[in-house]
C-alpha cells in the first residue's frame, strides 16, 4: 500500500496521521478489529471477532506474514543464501548442521543469524515454509493429504496433523476444507 510517497507491502493495514486504510475486504474487518481494540482494549476487540465469526489475528497463511517474503528482508548473504535453499526445495533436508555446512559457517552461526534476522530458528524457518507450501498444495485439493505431507517435505500425515495444529490450531484436513478453491478442476 502506498502512503505519502512510501511503500509497505507487508501489513494488511496501515495509519497515516488519521487516514487509516487497509488492504481489502477481509483486512478491513482486521482494520476494524484493531480500532476496536485501540479504543476499548482486546477483551471487547475478541468480543466483537467472537460475534462476527471471525479470527481476532488472522493465522498463517492469510497475507498477515509469510516466511518466504521475510528472504527479501534478509540483510546478509549467507543467510539469504540459505533461505532461498529452504524455499526452493521444502522436502530437502534441512538440518541446520547441513544448512551451515552448505553456508560454509557453523551451525551456532547460522543459528545466530536466522534469530537476529528472522526472530526464529533454523527449523522454526524450515516447519514454517513447509507450512505454507502444504497449505498451498491443500487449496489446490489435487493431492492427497499425505501425498501433500510428503511433497511439503513433513515426511507423514501425522506428523503434518502436529505441526498444522501447532501453527495454525486445525487439521490439514480442516485447512483444506476451509480454504481449497472453489474452482472446478479443467476437464
Amino acid at each position: 500500500m502506498c502512503i505519502r510517497d512510501r511503500v509497505d507491502s507487508d501489513p494488511v493495514f496501515a495509519r497515516d496521521g488519521h487516514v487509516f486504510t487497509s488492504a481489502g475486504v477481509t483486512a478491513g474487518i482486521d482494520l476494524a478489529l484493531a480500532l476496536v481494540e485501540a479504543d476499548h482494549g482486546a477483551g471487547i476487540a475478541r468480543e466483537v471477532a467472537r460475534q462476527l465469526v471471525v479470527f481476532m489475528a488472522r493465522p498463517a497463511g492469510q497475507s498477515q506474514f509469510s516466511a518466504r517474503l521475510s528472504v527479501r528482508s534478509a540483510g546478509h548473504p549467507v543467510l539469504r543464501a540459505a533461505m532461498d535453499a529452504i524455499t526452493t526445495d521444502p522436502s530437502a533436508d534441512h538440518a541446520t548442521d547441513r544448512l551451515a555446512a552448505r553456508a560454509g559457517v557453523s551451525p551456532r552461526h547460522l543459528t545466530r543469524l536466522f534469530r537476529v534476522h528472522t526472530g526464529m530458528s533454523p527449523g522454526r524457518y524450515v516447519e514454517s515454509i513447509r507450512v505454507e507450501q502444504a497449505q498451498a498444495l491443500l487449496e489446490g485439493g489435487a493431492d492427497s493429504v499425505e501425498a501433500v505431507a510428503t511433497s511439503a517435505g513433513f515426511g507423514s500425515s501425522e506428523t503434518m496433523r502436529r505441526v498444522f495444529h501447532q501453527h495454525l490450531g486445525i487439521s490439514p484436513t480442516t485447512y483444506r476444507a476451509r480454504f481449497r478453491t472453489t474452482t472446478p478442476p479443467p476437464p
